[in-house]
């Protein structure tokens, strides 16, 4: 197995060879027949030979970007996970044969076991606070097959707090339109001292607020106390995945049980959506021309207000009625030289608060039958 360097200029040396070397070291001389130097002989053979095996594992752990991480100190039924990152730095495929916890507490799970070069696996650790309490300490212990027999020990630490309930475990809108506000709740219970209190909610997402109002059932002269949670995903979040962490910070007189972690996912989708993205026009000798259909959609009627392109060659043809689905015809006429066309083409619509999406075009223009070939520079773009 060859080792590849991180900016991929140039391969290193097989794993299969690195460990021959690491196992290759000239072995101590014969002991001879005194006892004493008979004892330290072997001595010497047992450290040599377990610093020769941690060697041949280090290639397996130069695929992870971290081997541990302390979740803290969490709340009874919060949604609590990590991910470890692994990326298949050699030349050869690296295979995950299976993955094995030493506590019941933790589930692993992996989303891809064949890594070809560069390519990325994520093992997703998650914590079960419904059902275990207290400090939580666990090894997962990630096994390798191919190309070479390895193991990589990651390590996870938590405290899963018993006086503190967060339900449900996590923060969870689902799918929202951008452009769009929107608005959770989850309740904290505590049990315990009288004058416990949420001070602040934390995050250190722009488009994520947070505010713990004490809840109206609330009971204080008996040590039990609820939070109503009110969570808000601001309007201008850009598209795409959200997964944060809001951070609790409570008057525990500890400082590590003050910070607790809830955790919150959405996934934000643009307001309109354009396919096919990109764009591919047909092969069009100069002289010709083609037409293909863009589909604008939105979740509610719109018009399209304009379509530009810093290239004459294309060709709009506006529709006039508000729909939710829009067909915009693109035309393109090949003129000037052959080569490869790439440009963007902006639309906009009436919708508020929605900016103009954009969409790449791909067009290959050759010369066209019989035609002489000009002379030009090699890769010249029109």
């Amino acid at each position: 197995m060859r080792l590849a360097l991180a900016n991929g200029l140039s391969p290193q040396s097989s794993v299969p060879a690195r460990v021959a070397r690491a196992g290759a070291k000239r072995s101590p001389g014969r002991p001879g027949s005194c006892p004493a130097l008979h004892r330290l002989w072997w001595t010497c053979l047992a450290v040599w030979l377990s610093s020769s095996a941690a060697m041949a594992q280090d290639w397996a752990r130069e695929m992870f970007d971290h081997t541990s991480h302390d979740f803290g100190v969490v709340a009874r039924g919060a949604k609590v996970e990590h991910v470890f990152t692994m990326q298949n730095i050699y030349v050869e495929d690296v295979r995950i044969a299976d993955i094995r916890s030493t506590c019941g507490c933790t589930v692993p799970e992996v989303d891809r076991r064949l890594l070809k070069t560069w390519e990325k696996a994520q093992i997703k650790v998650v914590i079960d606070t419904r059902r275990f309490l207290g400090r939580k300490d666990a090894t997962l212990s990630v096994r390798l097959d191919q190309p070479f027999p390895a193991e990589v020990q990651l390590h996870t630490h938590c405290y899963i707090r018993g006086d503190v309930v967060v339900e449900p475990g996590e923060v969870r809108f689902g799918t929202v339109v951008q452009a769009t506000a929107a608005q959770q709740r989850v309740s904290v219970r505590y049990a315990g001292r009288t004058d416990w209190r949420i001070e602040r909610a934390e995050s250190r997402n722009p488009y994520l607020e947070a505010q713990a109002v004490e809840a109206a059932d609330s009971a204080r002269a008996l040590g039990r106390i609820n939070y109503d949670l009110l969570v808000t995903l601001k309007a201008g979040a850009p598209a795409g995945y959200l997964r944060e962490e809001l951070l609790l910070v409570t008057n525990d007189y500890s400082s590590q049980s003050a910070r607790i972690p809830v955790m919150v996912q959405a996934v934000v989708v643009p307001a309109v959506t354009v396919r096919p993205s990109p764009l591919l026009m047909p092969v069009l000798a100069i002289g010709q021309s083609a037409t293909r259909q863009l589909v604008v959609q939105a979740a509610r009627p719109f018009r399209v207000t304009g379509v530009e392109c810093d290239d004459p060659r294309f060709r709009f043809k506006l529709p006039e009625d508000a729909r939710t689905v829009q067909l915009i015809p693109v035309t393109f006429t090949a003129a000037g030289s052959a080569g490869q066309v790439a440009r963007t083409v902006k639309i906009a619509t009436d919708l508020p608060d929605s900016p103009a999406v954009e969409v790449a075009v791909h067009v290959q223009v050759i010369e066209s039958p019989g035609s002489p070939t000009p002379p030009g520079p090699l890769g010249a773009t029109p």
